[in-house]
């Protein structure tokens, strides 16, 4: 294979030898993929800047035997402000370890990454409450990986009216009556329920245009962190 150009983003870096950089990059087309940087711990090196953690940028590789190799790059951008804000950066890091484990290598990763761009944009760029960022984030990122919950109707019943509780068994909204034999019901008001439509709905760029007050809030930090970590089988931090 010949040399590509391809945009992508840091979702991890490594020390290798004295100075190069093993580095794990979000890409659209290629997925998560494996990439080395000879030189790019040098001082003085081209790679520097392009080749830290959460760099998006252009990149110029060929394909080695097990990596792919960078050549040159061409910052795009680095998200200074949750570089310097520790509580924005432990946000960002969790997320990187949630990308890492949702893709894979030859996977398109578009909206995905898309997604991770635009998330970390308003993380970075704006006053809205991380975890309200973050639920958001995993409730869509849940829509591409398969898991769209259930919202015009009860999962059980499909009555369309009150539907005042999110099942995390039967992925997603149910009605009072059916709820009662749900253990895994938790009960919403109108504003989170309304948020969840909003969110799978919503085109990418509008994601993040709406506020929660503090119950509303905890309500879908709840429901997000509690449904991501059953469909993924794991626990996250946040």
């Amino acid at each position: 294979m010949g040399t590509i150009k391809m945009s992508g983003i840091i979702i991890s870096e490594n020390n290798l030898g004295d100075y190069d950089k093993m580095l794990t990059m979000l890409t659209p087309g290629l997925g998560k993929i494996s990439c080395v940087a000879k030189g790019a711990r040098r001082q003085k090196s081209a790679l520097l800047a392009g080749t830290q953690f959460l760099c998006f940028g252009e990149y110029l590789m060929y394909k080695g035997a097990n990596t792919y190799n960078i050549n040159s790059c061409e910052t795009i951008e680095v998200f200074y402000n949750i570089r310097t804000d520790l509580d924005k950066l432990n946000y960002a890091v969790e997320m990187t370890k949630i990308i890492r484990d949702v893709t894979e290598e030859n996977q398109n990763c578009y909206k995905i990454l898309q997604l991770f761009l635009n998330t970390l944009y308003t993380l970075s760029e704006t006053d809205k409450d991380p975890e309200l960022i973050i639920s958001i984030f995993k409730m869509k990122l849940l829509c591409f990986l398969g898991f769209t919950p259930i919202i015009s109707k009860c999962t059980n019943c499909d009555e369309k009216e009150k539907l005042k509780y999110f099942s995390l068994k039967d992925n997603g909204f149910k009605c009072e009556p059916c709820s009662k034999q749900d253990k895994s019901c938790l009960q919403m008001s109108e504003s989170t329920m309304n948020a969840i439509k909003y969110i799978i709905m919503a085109p990418a760029k509008k994601l993040y245009s709406f506020n929660l007050k503090d119950e509303s809030l905890n309500e879908l930090k709840l429901i997000s962190k509690l449904y991501f970590n059953e469909k993924l089988e794991k626990q996250y931090k946040f």
